[in-house]
């Protein structure tokens, strides 16, 4: 097991098309880190050269091999402090003459390794091509070292292959823009997987593009443990692969939790054709017109009293379809509570489950909730989705954490369901505490993902506001809820994410459910969070315009689930032990 050491991030703002003026400072930069004792230390994507380029053309005479003069350079330094430096350049490949927007990890002893880009911005398919290389986890004498460029972070799989790889620290280097920083894909990736990630971005505008800032360290909790606004600098923080290799997610052995046999999906990209004539292929389960609705999310505080939490849900049911609601969310174990499972538990044909069906049919509005479910002797942790016309659905938890592995067994297989406005995919709690879940349930065409829960752990974090510029309509001011894991949820897979929190702080369960939109970069945001002293919070949401020969929706268009390259992702299937 490696020791702790210093880390740091580098926050720099290239001079576009100045190669030697930018390799000078970056080698001044990274020598101040290492003479400050840092034995890791990351630099921007594109970093030695700028990245607004036009065309082949234009960067020909700024690509380089690797290894190659400029990392010769960085080397040298790496050799004379004994550190590791990662270095965002554009690399060309001597045997294709293809170009590629590079990771370049350097140590005492030369080039460690390289990561190419895999999932391309915009930009970048003007003259680079995708990587080729994969996600690979470098050994090095201070730890395991993953690589990711930027765009690669909005696609669960990239760091999810570096968690399972082994991966005590992603460095991840990047030209972040339109959002303030640290992004929330940056938190969330460090936060579902356990592991530290540095976060090297620039600063500044190039070509009339306004670049984030917002370097920083995050560790396995998602604590922000260095930050660098705007400017050049340096973020330093200490890096303990201990903390990573318990792969703890809100205290679970997440990796250990994991189905990948229920996985199988992830190799396969539904959305390479136009969705609309995929899901209607054959005529099988065809995909349902989309319309706008309005939905709703509940808080509770569920007891062991099933009428009283009856009781309860009818009253909000009752508010939410006054309120134009057509679907209400309430949270895990809403009907049977949070405790005596196994004296609570009932049977999908129990009174209390035909009363909230009768419930749904009287209010024509469909109710999801959570309960203790049981069939024989056999406990699950469940939940149910009642609509008019006897329309009845139920779900077994797949991903079960230590608290409810002692009382039930785990469900094995997804539940999708078409509802009258669109498509629909149910999680129960700590399923969304794996990226891969609601990843197969947008790949089966979800617009909607419904998550009835009871996290008590932190999942969300605020920001003080930026000094960085952006356009408008980008926010830059403070926000309590900058980070909301399960917005990230929603935008990654551009689905609407109905999330239902328990709130019974007395017990630690702080609520902050809410109704969450498709698309992250989109401002103001489209959602809408239960507010302190409510119940109850609906939002209106758009699925018009997924009817056309090809649709305009982003919901049913699926733009990032699209520019996913699953031929990369077979090791998320893989049933092999992690690296210990």
């Amino acid at each position: 097991m490696s020791a702790p050491y210093k880390a740091a991030a580098i926050q720099f703002e290239p001079h576009f098309a100045r190669k030697e003026r930018n390799i000078e400072v970056l080698l001044g930069l990274v020598e101040e880190a290492a003479k400050a004792g840092a034995r890791l230390v990351t630099t921007p994507e594109m970093g030695t050269t700028g990245y607004c380029w036009h065309d082949r053309h234009e960067v020909r005479e700024h690509v380089e091999p690797v290894p190659g003069p400029t990392t010769d350079r960085f080397a040298a330094l790496a050799r004379a402090y004994d550190c590791f430096v990662v270095v965002g350049m554009p690399e060309v490949d001597p045997a294709t003459d293809l170009y590629y927007n590079s990771a370049v990890l350097i140590g005492p002893d030369g080039v460690v390794g390289v990561h190419r880009k895999t999932h391309p911005y915009i930009s970048e398919p003007k003259w680079a091509a995708s990587g080729d290389l994969g996600h690979q986890v470098f050994e090095t004498s201070i730890g395991r070292i993953a690589l990711l460029v930027c765009m690669d972070i909005h696609f669960i799989e990239t760091a999810r292959l570096a968690a399972l790889g082994g991966a005590d620290v992603i460095c991840h280097i990047s030209n972040w823009l339109a959002e303030r920083a640290p992004a929330p894909y940056w938190i969330s990736r460090a936060f579902e997987n356990g592991c530290y990630l540095m976060e090297s971005n620039r600063w500044g505008m190039e070509r009339g593009v306004q670049f984030s800032g917002g370097s920083c360290i995050i560790g396995p909790d998602a604590e922000m443990l260095a930050v660098i606004d705007g400017g050049d600098g340096i973020a330093y923080a200490t890096i303990d692969p201990r903390n990573a290799r318990r792969r703890l997610v809100q205290g679970e052995p997440v990796m250990e939790q994991r189905r990948p046999e229920l996985y199988a999906e992830l190799m396969t990209n539904t959305f390479s054709w136009n969705p609309n004539d995929f899901f209607r292929l054959y005529g099988h389960e065809p995909i349902p017109s989309g319309r706008n609705a309005r939905i709703a999310v509940a808080e509770t505080a569920p007891s062991d009293d099933l009428e009283a939490n009856m009781r309860e849900i009818a009253a909000l049911a009752e508010r939410a379809k006054q309120d134009g609601a057509e679907l209400v969310v309430f949270p895990e174990r809403a009907l049977t509570g949070l405790e005596e499972m196994a004296a609570g538990a009932v049977e999908s044909s129990h009174p209390a489950l035909a009363t909230l069906q009768e419930l749904a049919d009287r209010l024509g509005l469909f109710v999801i909730a959570g309960y203790a479910g049981r069939e024989g002797t056999t406990l699950y942790n469940s939940a149910v989705v009642a609509g008019p016309d006897g329309f009845n659905r139920h779900y077994r938890q797949i991903h079960l954490n230590t608290e409810t592995r002692a009382w039930a067994s785990a469900g094995d297989s997804w539940l999708v369901c078409d509802l009258p406005f669109g498509r629909l995919g149910v999680l129960v709690g700590h399923d969304a505490a794996f990226p891969e879940a609601a990843r197969v349930l947008a790949l089966r065409g979800c617009d909607l993902i419904a998550c009835p829960s009871a996290v008590s752990t932190r999942f969300h974090a605020s920001h003080d506001g930026t000094r960085v510029s952006q356009p408008e309509p980008i926010p830059t001011g403070p926000d309590l809820q900058h980070w909301h894991h399960y917005r990230v949820r929603a935008g990654e897979n551009n689905c609407y994410f109905a999330f239902a929190n328990v709130h019974a702080p007395e017990k630690g369960y702080h609520g902050l459910g809410g109704i969450f939109g498709p698309e992250t970069f989109a401002f103001p945001r489209k959602e809408t969070i239960v507010t302190a002293g409510e119940q109850l919070a609906a939002l209106d949401i758009a699925l018009e315009g997924g009817n056309h020969t090809y649709p305009t929706n982003v919901v049913r268009r699926k733009d990032l689930v699209l520019m996913r390259q699953p031929h990369h992702y077979k090791p998320l299937i893989a049933r092999s032990p992690l690296p210990r």
